[in-house]
């Protein structure tokens, strides 16, 4: 059965370079790359929501978010080319559909990619996986809202609509894992187009993460990035979110990485 397709936020003129963004978990597409709206005067950028979140349908079968059904309608996106950034479950999202259609990627940014298969050697990072499949079986015997108040403390901000949050929380808690992912790194690293990973310094990390998140997910980025070919920058002030939480300098790392693969539009041209 086909899934239907993805809803696409757009910003920026439709004649300017593309480049398609893939948010991670508990999220969508507007609301993750808010802050990389500034890029809109330069490049039309295509903000997708995952099946299962924002106004997308449900992924088919079993999963309501699936990254291999994700992989295969962001490929369509990619169109006759374009950049492609994915952010954690999202990064795993840009690397399969990287490899459906190579020829169409100008650029590949993978910002705290939640790959850990591809680095499932380092005991680290197979603990981490074995922490958060613990984790998460625990917070599937409970509700959608009781996974909000573990994800947004009390004082803490909740992105809305509310209906859109109360959804993105019933998706992350039963989609199929990313850290489970096998993924096809070799096939990544043989294509020939521009490739960053963008690493959070975890110098500002909130204490509600796992203990061993911050140096399992420098492992996956930093072991990602050199078997893939990939250029790995590590941001100072940011954890997890580095494009909401340092969004200025991933903002210009995006727009140089960007411009080196295509002259983009000039400023409200």
């Amino acid at each position: 059965m086909m899934s239907e397709r993805l809803n696409v936020t757009r910003w920026g003129d439709a004649d300017r370079p593309p480049a398609v963004l893939v948010h991670g978990s508990l999220t969508w597409g507007s609301e993750t790359f808010a802050s990389q709206k500034p890029l809109a005067d330069r490049y039309h950028l295509l903000l997708p929501d995952r099946y299962g979140y924002g106004d997308s349908p449900d992924a088919t079968g079993d999963y309501p978010s699936d990254y291999r059904q994700d992989a295969a309608a962001v490929a369509d996106l990619l169109g006759a080319g374009a950049h492609l950034v994915g952010h954690s479950y999202g990064g795993v999202v840009a690397l399969l559909a990287a490899t459906r259609q190579p020829d169409r990627v100008r650029s590949l940014t993978l910002i705290e990619p939640a790959a850990h298969q591809g680095a499932i050697e380092h005991p680290i990072v197979a603990d981490a996986v074995r922490e958060m499949r613990a984790v998460m079986d625990k917070a599937r015997q409970r509700s959608a809202n009781d996974y909000l108040r573990l994800a947004f403390p009390a004082d803490e901000p909740r992105p809305g609509p509310p209906d859109w949050l109360h959804r993105a929380a019933g998706s992350a808690l039963h989609e199929l894992p990313a850290w489970l992912a096998q993924l096809p790194l070799q096939e990544v690293a043989d294509a020939n187009y521009p490739k960053l990973v963008v690493s959070g310094a975890w110098d500002v990390a909130a204490p509600e993460h796992l203990p061993t998140t911050a140096t399992a997910l420098r492992l996956v980025a930093r072991t990602v990035a050199d078997t893939i070919g990939a250029e790995w920058r590590q941001v100072p002030g940011a954890a997890h979110d580095v494009h909401r939480e340092q969004p200025t300098l991933l903002n210009g790392m995006l727009d140089d990485l960007w411009s080196r693969s295509g002259e983009p539009s000039p400023p409200g041209k």
